[in-house]
């Protein structure tokens, strides 16, 4: 027998729509829009051949801060995301730094990399 998920009203104040978590499809698009692609939010070439590599080579295993792991440790779980950390990457480019320097990042596991955005970048979802 399949379990059918609750739906909840849409995350956007005013929306009256019915969806299974978060934005109803109007506002997850329309938020889309906004954010851009990765290279007009300024992910090149150096992003990819640069920083990416050179933060995941340094940090194989995931370099969080989460609490939630307990006592402030990472989590340990392989890296498969570079992090723009402490700095975001528009902090850094405002400061003049370069972004793509590795030296700027710290390697992320999936959840975690999903964790930090929700809760740091403009738009995330537990803002």
């Amino acid at each position: 027998m399949s379990r059918r998920q609750a739906l909840t009203v849409c995350s956007v104040p005013g929306c009256p729509h019915l969806t299974p978590a978060g934005r109803c499809p109007q506002h997850r698009q329309e938020a889309e829009q906004q954010r851009g692609t990765a290279r007009q939010r300024g992910y090149g070439r150096e992003h990819e051949q640069r920083f990416r590599p050179g933060v995941l080579a340094r940090d194989p295993s995931c370099r969080c801060t989460d609490t939630s792991h307990g006592h402030g440790t990472p989590c340990g779980q392989p890296s498969h995301h570079a992090d723009h950390w402490p700095l975001s990457r528009r902090e850094l480019v405002a400061s003049g730094q370069d972004p793509d320097d590795p030296a700027h990042g710290r390697g992320l596991c999936g959840p975690c990399h999903s964790s930090e955005t929700a809760r740091h970048q403009p738009g995330g979802w537990n803002r």
